[in-house]
Protein backbone atom coordinates (compact mmCIF):
# COMPACT_ATOMS: atom_id res chain seq x y z
CA UNK A 1 0.00 0.00 0.00
CA UNK A 2 1.33 3.43 -0.97
CA UNK A 3 1.76 5.90 1.89
CA UNK A 4 0.30 9.04 0.35
CA UNK A 5 0.29 12.48 1.94
CA UNK A 6 -0.91 15.90 0.83
CA UNK A 7 1.15 19.04 1.35
CA UNK A 8 -0.64 22.02 2.89
CA UNK A 9 0.45 25.29 4.47
CA UNK A 10 0.99 25.00 8.22
CA UNK A 11 -1.73 27.53 9.18
CA UNK A 12 -4.28 25.47 7.23
CA UNK A 13 -3.34 22.09 8.72
CA UNK A 14 -6.11 21.79 11.31
CA UNK A 15 -8.86 22.94 8.95
CA UNK A 16 -7.59 20.66 6.18
CA UNK A 17 -7.52 17.63 8.49
CA UNK A 18 -11.19 18.27 9.27
CA UNK A 19 -11.97 18.44 5.54
CA UNK A 20 -10.03 15.24 4.84
CA UNK A 21 -11.87 13.48 7.66
CA UNK A 22 -15.21 14.65 6.24
CA UNK A 23 -14.15 13.31 2.83
CA UNK A 24 -13.15 10.00 4.44
CA UNK A 25 -9.55 9.95 3.22
CA UNK A 26 -7.56 11.08 6.28
CA UNK A 27 -5.17 8.39 7.56
CA UNK A 28 -4.93 8.77 11.34
CA UNK A 29 -2.64 5.75 11.60
CA UNK A 30 0.29 7.94 10.52
CA UNK A 31 1.60 11.09 12.13
CA UNK A 32 1.47 14.53 10.59
CA UNK A 33 5.03 15.48 9.66
CA UNK A 34 6.83 18.67 8.73
CA UNK A 35 7.74 18.92 5.05
CA UNK A 36 9.63 22.22 5.18
CA UNK A 37 9.38 25.58 6.93
CA UNK A 38 6.01 26.35 5.32
CA UNK A 39 4.33 23.01 4.57
CA UNK A 40 3.25 19.91 6.47
CA UNK A 41 2.47 16.43 5.19
CA UNK A 42 -1.02 15.18 6.05
CA UNK A 43 -1.38 11.41 5.54
CA UNK A 44 -4.24 10.24 3.31
CA UNK A 45 -5.56 6.87 2.20
CA UNK A 46 -6.35 8.10 -1.33
CA UNK A 47 -6.02 11.23 -3.43
CA UNK A 48 -8.57 13.77 -2.16
CA UNK A 49 -11.15 14.98 -4.66
CA UNK A 50 -12.93 17.64 -2.57
CA UNK A 51 -10.14 19.07 -0.38
CA UNK A 52 -7.70 21.71 -1.57
CA UNK A 53 -3.97 20.92 -1.20
CA UNK A 54 -0.64 22.03 -2.70
CA UNK A 55 0.77 18.71 -3.85
CA UNK A 56 0.52 14.98 -3.15
CA UNK A 57 3.61 12.95 -2.26
CA UNK A 58 4.49 9.38 -1.35
CA UNK A 59 6.13 8.94 2.06
CA UNK A 60 9.03 6.48 2.10
CA UNK A 61 9.30 5.99 5.86
CA UNK A 62 6.22 7.45 7.60
CA UNK A 63 6.06 7.67 11.35
CA UNK A 64 3.26 5.55 12.78
CA UNK A 65 0.92 7.27 15.18
CA UNK A 66 0.17 5.73 18.54
CA UNK A 67 -3.53 6.00 19.29
CA UNK A 68 -3.42 5.13 22.97
CA UNK A 69 -2.05 7.51 25.61
CA UNK A 70 -1.94 4.76 28.21
CA UNK A 71 0.36 2.65 26.01
CA UNK A 72 2.71 5.58 25.46
CA UNK A 73 2.90 6.28 29.19
CA UNK A 74 3.48 2.59 29.91
CA UNK A 75 6.43 2.67 27.48
CA UNK A 76 7.82 5.50 29.64
CA UNK A 77 7.67 3.20 32.67
CA UNK A 78 4.50 4.57 34.26
CA UNK A 79 2.84 2.27 36.78
CA UNK A 80 -0.81 1.25 36.48
CA UNK A 81 -1.66 3.48 39.44
CA UNK A 82 -0.02 6.49 37.79
CA UNK A 83 -1.76 5.75 34.49
CA UNK A 84 -5.10 5.63 36.31
CA UNK A 85 -4.43 9.23 37.42
CA UNK A 86 -3.59 10.42 33.90
CA UNK A 87 -6.26 12.38 31.98
CA UNK A 88 -8.69 10.25 29.97
CA UNK A 89 -9.93 13.05 27.74
CA UNK A 90 -8.67 16.30 26.28
CA UNK A 91 -9.61 18.75 23.55
CA UNK A 92 -7.68 19.87 20.49
CA UNK A 93 -8.46 23.53 19.74
CA UNK A 94 -6.62 24.50 16.58
CA UNK A 95 -2.96 23.81 17.31
CA UNK A 96 -3.46 23.72 21.09
CA UNK A 97 -4.37 20.76 23.30
CA UNK A 98 -6.41 21.64 26.39
CA UNK A 99 -6.13 19.20 29.30
CA UNK A 100 -7.38 19.15 32.87
CA UNK A 101 -4.67 17.34 34.80
CA UNK A 102 -6.13 17.27 38.34
CA UNK A 103 -3.75 15.08 40.42
CA UNK A 104 -1.95 13.58 37.42
CA UNK A 105 1.75 12.91 38.11
CA UNK A 106 4.36 14.39 35.75
CA UNK A 107 2.06 16.46 33.49
CA UNK A 108 5.00 17.42 31.29
CA UNK A 109 5.44 13.80 30.21
CA UNK A 110 1.74 13.49 29.44
CA UNK A 111 1.96 16.68 27.41
CA UNK A 112 4.86 15.36 25.36
CA UNK A 113 2.94 12.18 24.54
CA UNK A 114 -0.20 14.12 23.62
CA UNK A 115 1.89 16.08 21.13
CA UNK A 116 3.06 12.75 19.73
CA UNK A 117 -0.56 11.63 19.39
CA UNK A 118 -1.66 14.85 17.71
CA UNK A 119 1.01 15.76 15.21
CA UNK A 120 -0.80 18.93 14.09
CA UNK A 121 -0.71 20.38 17.63
CA UNK A 122 2.09 22.59 18.92
CA UNK A 123 1.24 23.39 22.55
CA UNK A 124 -0.32 21.61 25.51
CA UNK A 125 -2.12 23.72 28.10
CA UNK A 126 -3.14 22.74 31.60
CA UNK A 127 -6.71 23.92 31.95
CA UNK A 128 -8.00 25.44 35.17
CA UNK A 129 -11.19 27.38 35.72
CA UNK A 130 -12.76 30.57 34.40
CA UNK A 131 -12.81 33.59 36.70
CA UNK A 132 -13.36 37.33 36.86
CA UNK A 133 -15.95 39.60 35.34
CA UNK A 134 -14.42 39.03 31.90
CA UNK A 135 -14.51 35.20 32.21
CA UNK A 136 -10.76 34.87 31.85
CA UNK A 137 -9.19 31.38 31.61
CA UNK A 138 -6.64 29.99 34.06
CA UNK A 139 -4.15 28.07 31.91
CA UNK A 140 -0.45 27.19 31.93
CA UNK A 141 1.87 25.68 29.32
CA UNK A 142 3.07 22.16 30.11
CA UNK A 143 4.58 21.09 26.78
CA UNK A 144 5.34 22.27 23.27
CA UNK A 145 6.15 25.64 21.79
CA UNK A 146 4.03 27.65 24.20
CA UNK A 147 2.22 29.44 21.36
CA UNK A 148 -1.40 29.79 22.51
CA UNK A 149 -2.78 31.85 19.62
CA UNK A 150 -4.45 29.68 17.00
CA UNK A 151 -7.32 29.29 14.54
CA UNK A 152 -9.85 26.58 15.31
CA UNK A 153 -12.35 25.37 12.69
CA UNK A 154 -15.78 23.81 13.36
CA UNK A 155 -18.26 22.98 10.59
CA UNK A 156 -16.61 25.57 8.38
CA UNK A 157 -16.60 28.36 10.97
CA UNK A 158 -13.15 29.72 11.82
CA UNK A 159 -12.39 30.94 15.34
CA UNK A 160 -9.16 32.89 15.84
CA UNK A 161 -8.32 33.10 19.54
CA UNK A 162 -5.59 33.15 22.16
CA UNK A 163 -6.32 30.54 24.78
CA UNK A 164 -4.28 32.45 27.37
CA UNK A 165 -6.69 35.36 27.05
CA UNK A 166 -10.13 34.03 26.16
CA UNK A 167 -12.21 31.00 26.99
CA UNK A 168 -13.26 28.27 24.58
CA UNK A 169 -15.59 25.43 25.58
CA UNK A 170 -15.05 22.43 23.27
CA UNK A 171 -18.13 20.72 24.74
CA UNK A 172 -20.38 23.44 23.29
CA UNK A 173 -19.59 22.47 19.69
CA UNK A 174 -23.01 20.97 18.95
CA UNK A 175 -24.79 24.04 20.32
CA UNK A 176 -22.58 26.39 18.29
CA UNK A 177 -23.36 24.46 15.13
CA UNK A 178 -27.06 24.28 15.99
CA UNK A 179 -27.41 28.06 16.19
CA UNK A 180 -26.34 28.27 12.57
CA UNK A 181 -29.18 25.89 11.70
CA UNK A 182 -32.05 27.58 13.56
CA UNK A 183 -31.72 31.13 12.17
CA UNK A 184 -33.29 32.34 8.94
CA UNK A 185 -31.64 34.57 6.31
CA UNK A 186 -31.86 38.25 7.27
CA UNK A 187 -33.24 37.41 10.73
CA UNK A 188 -32.27 40.01 13.36
CA UNK A 189 -30.44 38.49 16.34
CA UNK A 190 -29.08 39.92 19.62
CA UNK A 191 -26.12 37.91 20.97
CA UNK A 192 -25.81 39.34 24.47
CA UNK A 193 -22.57 37.59 25.46
CA UNK A 194 -20.82 37.20 22.13
CA UNK A 195 -17.28 36.36 23.28
CA UNK A 196 -15.10 35.73 20.23
CA UNK A 197 -18.21 34.94 18.18
CA UNK A 198 -19.09 31.46 19.47
CA UNK A 199 -22.74 31.69 18.35
CA UNK A 200 -22.55 34.95 16.38
CA UNK A 201 -20.33 33.52 13.64
CA UNK A 202 -22.42 30.42 12.74
CA UNK A 203 -25.56 32.57 12.71
CA UNK A 204 -24.00 35.28 10.55
CA UNK A 205 -22.62 32.67 8.16
CA UNK A 206 -26.18 31.34 7.85
CA UNK A 207 -27.38 34.80 6.78
CA UNK A 208 -28.62 36.34 10.02
CA UNK A 209 -27.88 39.96 10.98
CA UNK A 210 -26.37 39.85 14.45
CA UNK A 211 -25.94 42.57 17.05
CA UNK A 212 -23.00 41.08 18.99
CA UNK A 213 -22.07 42.55 22.37
CA UNK A 214 -18.95 41.68 24.37
CA UNK A 215 -17.29 43.64 27.16
CA UNK A 216 -14.02 41.67 27.49
CA UNK A 217 -11.51 43.67 25.39
CA UNK A 218 -9.50 40.59 24.39
CA UNK A 219 -12.61 38.66 23.30
CA UNK A 220 -13.95 41.71 21.48
CA UNK A 221 -10.71 42.02 19.51
CA UNK A 222 -11.07 38.44 18.27
CA UNK A 223 -14.81 38.93 17.63
CA UNK A 224 -14.01 41.70 15.15
CA UNK A 225 -11.13 39.70 13.65
CA UNK A 226 -13.33 36.62 13.26
CA UNK A 227 -16.05 38.58 11.47
CA UNK A 228 -13.43 39.40 8.83
CA UNK A 229 -11.92 35.89 8.88
CA UNK A 230 -15.33 34.36 8.08
CA UNK A 231 -16.26 37.01 5.49
CA UNK A 232 -19.33 38.21 7.43
CA UNK A 233 -18.40 41.74 8.64
CA UNK A 234 -21.48 43.15 6.93
CA UNK A 235 -23.73 40.86 8.99
CA UNK A 236 -22.26 41.59 12.42
CA UNK A 237 -22.65 44.84 14.36
CA UNK A 238 -20.11 44.41 17.16
CA UNK A 239 -20.18 46.50 20.33
CA UNK A 240 -17.71 46.47 23.17
CA UNK A 241 -20.18 47.17 25.96
CA UNK A 242 -22.28 45.73 28.76
CA UNK A 243 -25.31 44.21 27.04
CA UNK A 244 -27.58 46.02 29.52
CA UNK A 245 -26.52 49.29 27.87
CA UNK A 246 -28.07 48.27 24.53
CA UNK A 247 -31.41 49.99 25.03
CA UNK A 248 -32.42 50.45 21.37
CA UNK A 249 -32.01 46.87 20.12
CA UNK A 250 -35.14 45.24 18.63
CA UNK A 251 -34.75 41.70 17.30
CA UNK A 252 -36.49 38.45 16.46
CA UNK A 253 -34.08 36.24 18.41
CA UNK A 254 -31.94 36.64 21.55
CA UNK A 255 -29.02 34.39 22.47
CA UNK A 256 -27.97 34.36 26.14
CA UNK A 257 -24.84 32.18 26.22
CA UNK A 258 -23.90 32.85 29.84
CA UNK A 259 -24.37 30.65 32.92
CA UNK A 260 -26.05 33.50 34.87
CA UNK A 261 -28.13 34.62 31.91
CA UNK A 262 -31.33 34.74 33.99
CA UNK A 263 -29.98 37.87 35.68
CA UNK A 264 -30.18 39.66 32.29
CA UNK A 265 -33.68 38.56 31.26
CA UNK A 266 -35.10 42.09 31.59
CA UNK A 267 -32.69 43.27 28.89
CA UNK A 268 -33.39 40.26 26.68
CA UNK A 269 -37.16 40.66 26.88
CA UNK A 270 -36.97 44.39 26.21
CA UNK A 271 -35.09 43.65 22.98
CA UNK A 272 -37.29 40.76 21.84
CA UNK A 273 -40.18 41.52 19.53
CA UNK A 274 -43.55 39.72 20.05
CA UNK A 275 -43.29 36.16 18.77
CA UNK A 276 -39.50 36.19 19.02
CA UNK A 277 -37.34 33.38 20.40
CA UNK A 278 -34.93 33.45 23.32
CA UNK A 279 -32.19 30.89 24.03
CA UNK A 280 -31.32 31.07 27.74
CA UNK A 281 -28.29 29.19 29.07
CA UNK A 282 -27.62 28.34 32.71
CA UNK A 283 -26.08 25.74 35.00
CA UNK A 284 -28.73 23.71 36.82
CA UNK A 285 -28.50 20.97 39.46
CA UNK A 286 -29.87 17.63 38.27
CA UNK A 287 -32.69 17.75 40.82
CA UNK A 288 -33.87 21.17 39.52
CA UNK A 289 -34.21 20.17 35.85
CA UNK A 290 -36.26 21.65 34.29
CA UNK A 291 -38.21 23.50 36.92
CA UNK A 292 -35.61 26.17 37.81
CA UNK A 293 -34.60 27.53 34.38
CA UNK A 294 -38.15 27.38 33.03
CA UNK A 295 -39.64 29.11 36.08
CA UNK A 296 -37.01 31.85 35.93
CA UNK A 297 -37.85 32.54 32.31
CA UNK A 298 -41.62 32.41 32.85
CA UNK A 299 -41.48 34.68 35.91
CA UNK A 300 -39.43 37.32 34.10
CA UNK A 301 -41.77 37.24 31.11
CA UNK A 302 -44.89 37.55 33.26
CA UNK A 303 -43.40 40.59 35.00
CA UNK A 304 -43.25 42.17 31.53
CA UNK A 305 -46.83 41.13 30.79
CA UNK A 306 -45.75 38.54 28.24
CA UNK A 307 -46.55 34.87 27.67
CA UNK A 308 -43.97 32.14 27.16
CA UNK A 309 -44.13 28.97 25.06
CA UNK A 310 -41.31 26.53 25.83
CA UNK A 311 -40.02 25.17 22.54
CA UNK A 312 -37.17 22.96 23.71
CA UNK A 313 -34.90 22.13 26.65
CA UNK A 314 -31.41 20.70 26.13
CA UNK A 315 -28.46 19.51 28.15
CA UNK A 316 -25.33 20.90 26.52
CA UNK A 317 -22.76 19.16 28.72
CA UNK A 318 -21.92 18.22 32.30
CA UNK A 319 -20.68 21.29 34.18
CA UNK A 320 -19.67 19.55 37.41
CA UNK A 321 -20.84 16.57 39.42
CA UNK A 322 -24.63 16.67 39.51
CA UNK A 323 -24.81 20.00 37.64
CA UNK A 324 -25.64 20.49 33.95
CA UNK A 325 -25.07 23.26 31.43
CA UNK A 326 -28.53 23.56 29.86
CA UNK A 327 -30.39 25.70 27.34
CA UNK A 328 -34.08 26.62 27.31
CA UNK A 329 -35.57 27.76 23.98
CA UNK A 330 -38.80 29.73 24.28
CA UNK A 331 -41.10 31.82 22.15
CA UNK A 332 -42.22 35.02 23.85
CA UNK A 333 -45.52 36.58 22.75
Amino acid sequence: MRNLAVLVAKPRAEATIAELEAEGVYDDARKVSEHDDELVELPVTARPTETRFEEIVEQSDPEIRHTDLDSLLRERGWSDDDIDRAPKSWAVVGSVILVQFDDCPRPEEVGEELLALHGEAETVLSRGGISGEHREPDVSVVAGSGDTETVHTEHGTKYALDLREVMFAPGNQRERSRMGDVVSPDERVFDMFAGIGYFTLPMARAGANVTAVERNPASFKFLVENAMLNDVPDRIDAYRADCREMADVRVERVVMGYYDAHEYLDTALAALEPGGVVHMHETTPENRLWERPVSRLESAAHEHGRDVEILDTRRVKSHSEGVWHVVVDARVE
